[in-house]
Formats: C-alpha cells, structure tokens, sequence
C-alpha cells in the first residue's frame, strides 16, 4: 500500500498474469478441501442484505491505515505534523473509525524510539536523523487514540529493506552488519525470508514494539515474498540450497518460510501480551479457480501462488487474530469481481475474525451496475454486512475519508456509522466480562449536571488483572417506559475512558433511565449499572 495510484496499478498488471501453475492435489491439500467446506456449510450462510436506512451493527470494525510512505511528514516541523494527525484522527473519529492501523516500520526502519532499527526517512528526511525537536510518533498515536477510545494497530512492513535502491541507509541499519541476510530484487532490497536469522530477527523488532509500547495489535499488510517482476526469479537459490532440505519444490518452501514468520510472530506477540492481537491484510485474490478448485471464480495473481502467503492455513492453526483482505476492485471488476470475492472470504473466513478492505477512490469512481446513476458505496456496505462471517472493514486510506472525497465520510458519518459501534469481541482470545461499574449517581458540579460512577473491583495483583482491567465505559439511555435495549447502538449517547458523562439537563421534568458498562480490552461488555435521571 504505498500509495493509491500505485498500489492499484500492480494490481492492474497482476490480474493480467494468467495461471502458469499446475497444482497437484495432496494430503494437505484433501485436509484444507475438508476444513473449508464445513466451515462454508456451518458457518458462512449470509444475512439478508443491509439497506441503507437499517440500522447499523452494535459492534463492527471500523478501521482505516494512515500510511507514512505518501511522505505526509517531510519537511514539516513537529508541531504541524502533530496537529496534521491530530485533526485526522479528529475527523476519523467523527466519521465513526473505532481502529487506525497506522505505519511504523515501512523499510526496517522506525517511526519510533528503537535502539535496534534507525528513525525512518519518511519522518525526518534522512535515514537515521532523530526528530528534533524529539518526538515519538508512535507514543502521541497511541494517546491520542486511546484518548478517542479508538483502538491503536501497529503497522510494519517485515521483509522491506528498500523501497529503491537508490535510497541511502542509516550507517547503524543491520544491513551493514549481515549483508548476508538481505537480497536485492529489481529495484528494492528486501530480508531473505528463507533464512532463519531474518525470522529471529524480526520476532526481535516486534518483541520490542510490543513489550515497550501500548499497542492493541501488531498489523502486517500484503507484502510478504515481493510482488512478482516478470522474467525475474527471487534470487534465494543459496537459501534454498541451504534452508530447503526436506521440500521438493521451492514455492513449497517459500510458503513455509512465511508461515513459519507468521507463527513466530503470533507467538511472540501473546507472550508479551495476551490481549495484543496480531492481524494481516493480504492481497484480495487467494487463488483463482482454476488454480484450485476452491479458489475464487477470479483470474489474477495469488496469495497462494505469488505471494507464498497461505493465508487460509494461519487463520485454520490460529497463527493470526483478524483477516482484512484487500479487495480494492470494483462490483463488476471482470477478472476480480468485488461481490465473487467478498463471498469467498466469507465463506473461507475458518475460526478468525474477518473484515473487508475498502478502497474508498474505487468505490467512489466505479457506478453500481445497478444504480449507474451512483458508486458503490452503498452496495458495497450492504455486501459486508449481508455475512455473519464478516465484521466489518477498513479503508484504504484514512486521507480520502478525511478529505471526504464524494461525500464519502458524510456518508459513513450521517448513515453507515451513524451510531457508535463497539469492536467485535475476541472470544477465542478472551472470553471474561469485567465486573459492573460501581457506585453510579447524579451529581451537581460547577461544570454541570455530570452522570459519576466507580470503575470495578479488581485485585491488581491478580494474574489476569491487565485482561480484565476496564478500559472504557459504554453509556446508554432510555426514556422512561421504554425497554433497555442494550443491542441497539441507537441507545449509545457515549463511549468513553471517563468515568464520568456529562447529562443534557433542559428543564428537569422528564425521566430517563442512564445505563453504564464496562469494557476490558478486548471489548467484553460488563452487565449493566442503571441510574434514573429528571432531564
């Protein structure tokens, strides 16, 4: 996801590769085949369709990436980089984004304090040149954030040294250090993934993102072994030779290369942190049909195939959290339908939590077949909620929103996202609701009429105190005869990390019922505290 224009225009070249593979049908292969379609008869039956006018879902994933590498930092001072984000986050928040996946590590570099990789380019100019005045990009994302109750993802990038050759390293970077670990392929520089001193030490790097700061997830997008050159090989043949004992045929052992990354990764990440999730957004084709019998009726390159990202296997072994494939096209698209792949990931979504990855300038630029006379905005919105097996999505990128192009966050803040939405729950992760609020009651003060409550007993030395921890508080209200409601987001007047809400006080002669919950981490609801109320 470099930038729009780019990143849609490989996509573009990569649907005109045909298929050059024969796939020959194995044990594990029979076993994936057995998997996928219990999962498509038990658990991927679609919804009916959303209109535009119904009511949104109480919990979905609202998420949107702010890249850095459209070099939105360069040559700015501190102060008008920090008010930049802040008035996009400001605006996100409006528009009802609860996750920003923001980029910290776009070329084994930083936008953070690491004393293991260099400051990145993309933030002073130089490789290397710390900020001055001294800031930390990744620390003010996480407060401002989590001051908005909006979820925090750090984005990096694992493989990516260079993004052109001709950009100078830090003297510090690694590459000095173990050339040995790096291979040059067309213009970039990239990690060898097939060697085991590029896993450590990546699991390194994301040890130390995640054990130092506070994020909620670590977040990897689609670049996994390079976006193929056409001619080119990936020139890891003395890997292969060294590394590839016990495999027949490279891309076998390519495959388990990333997969074992992948693995490595969830492992390091829970261990730390068993709250921090661990989420991909790999490209939007898996592999075409004709490739695979279970593959989408699509003819483009391939996860699987070109990638050597076998996405499928690391939701089914639980190696990832969260799945956003990237399926930028269009309804009607004719090698890469948006409707044909948006009900195969559905379908294939196995036991992890699945959301959609928007491009909101495709969406905007492309007429519902249906409706010429409009985008797809909102047959795109009904598709992702028409599956159970899907729960939400994310935008690509949080620019076009901000900038509302075509209306396009009026849309998501005056209808799509309407009302509030809490994140889908990881069960699978964590399962326990923190305790009640306590102690709630109506107060006035001299900033007004203020709704207080105590936040839940909890034993602070307990062993699963941080998972239980609330984080913030969901506030309802309900007139006086009118039945709590806690499923429908239309009764949320408040999400906050305050233990406090200001109450719209008029005249004092009407009744309303307010209602507190606590939320932990990973979003588990609290039972109810209520408190009457003459507004």
């Amino acid at each position: 996801m470099i930038v729009i224009a780019g990143k849609l225009q490989i996509m573009q070249i990569s649907l005109s590769l045909p298929p050059k593979r024969t796939i020959h049908v194995n044990i594990m292969n029979m076993k994936r085949v057995y998997f996928v379609c219990l999962y498509t008869l038990l658990f991927a039956l679609p919804l009916t369709a959303q209109s535009p006018q119904s009511t949104p879902p109480k919990r979905e994933f609202r998420g949107a990436w702010i890249q850095v590498v459209n070099n939105q930092f360069r040559g700015l001072p501190t102060a008008q980089i920090k008010q930049n984000l802040i008035n996009q986050l400001n605006s996100l928040q409006q528009a009802g984004i609860n996750a920003i996946l923001f980029q910290v590590r776009p070329e084994a570099d930083a936008l953070y304090d690491s004393a293991i990789e260099p400051w990145s380019r993309y933030l002073t100019g130089t490789q290397g040149r710390a900020p001055f005045p001294f800031w930390d990009p990744l620390q003010f994302m996480i407060d401002e954030c989590h001051k908005r109750c909006m979820e925090l993802h750090a984005w990096i990038n694992p493989y990516r040294t260079k993004t052109s050759l001709t950009n100078e390293l830090a003297p510090s970077h690694l590459y000095f250090s173990h050339p040995e670990w790096f291979v040059t392929y067309g213009n970039q520089l990239f990690f060898d993934p097939g060697l085991p001193e590029s896993r450590d030490y990546i699991a390194k790097v994301v040890s130390d993102l995640v054990s130092r700061y506070d994020v909620d997830a670590i977040h990897i997008d689609d670049y996994f072994y390079p976006y193929p050159i056409a001619g080119q090989d990936f020139p890891d043949n003395a890997s292969f030779a060294r590394y590839g004992g016990g495999f027949t045929n490279k891309a076998d052992w390519r495959r388990d290369n990333v997969s074992l990354l992948i693995r490595k990764l969830h492992e390091t990440i829970h261990s730390l942190k068993p709250w921090v999730k661990f989420g991909v957004a790999p490209f939007g084709i898996y592999r075409n049909e004709s490739t695979d019998p279970l593959g989408s009726l699509t003819n483009g390159l391939q996860n699987y195939d070109d990638l050597y990202a076998d996405v499928l296997l690391w939701a089914h072994r639980g190696w990832i959290d969260y799945n956003i494939p990237q399926i930028y096209w269009q309804i009607g698209h004719p090698r890469a339908d948006y409707e044909t792949l948006v009900d195969w990931w559905a379908r294939h979504a196995a036991n992890r939590p699945l959301f959609i990855g928007q491009s909101v300038m495709n969406t905007l630029e492309n007429a519902d077949p249906q409706h010429p006379e409009r985008n797809q905005l909102t047959r795109k919105m009904a598709l992702q909620r028409a599956y159970q097996s899907i729960g939400g999505s994310c935008q690509w990128y949080a620019a076009a929103v901000v900038e509302n192009r075509g209306g396009y966050r009026d849309s998501l803040m005056y209808n799509y996202h309407r009302y509030p939405a809490l994140m889908p729950v990881f069960d699978f992760i964590d399962n326990q609701a923190p305790n009640k609020v306590r102690k709630v009651k109506a107060v006035w003060t001299a900033d007004g009429y203020l709704l207080f409550w105590s936040p839940p007993k909890i034993k602070k030395k307990a062993d699963d105190y941080e998972m239980n921890r609330p984080v913030a508080y969901v506030v309802y209200r309900f007139t006086h005869k009118k039945e709590v409601d806690l499923e429908n987001p239309a009764n949320i007047v408040a999400v906050t990390n305050n233990p406090w809400y200001k109450l719209p006080y008029t005249d004092g002669k009407t009744k309303y019922y307010y209602v507190v919950t606590a939320l932990d981490r990973l979003h588990n609801e609290s039972k109810l505290v209520r408190k009457k109320v003459k507004l």
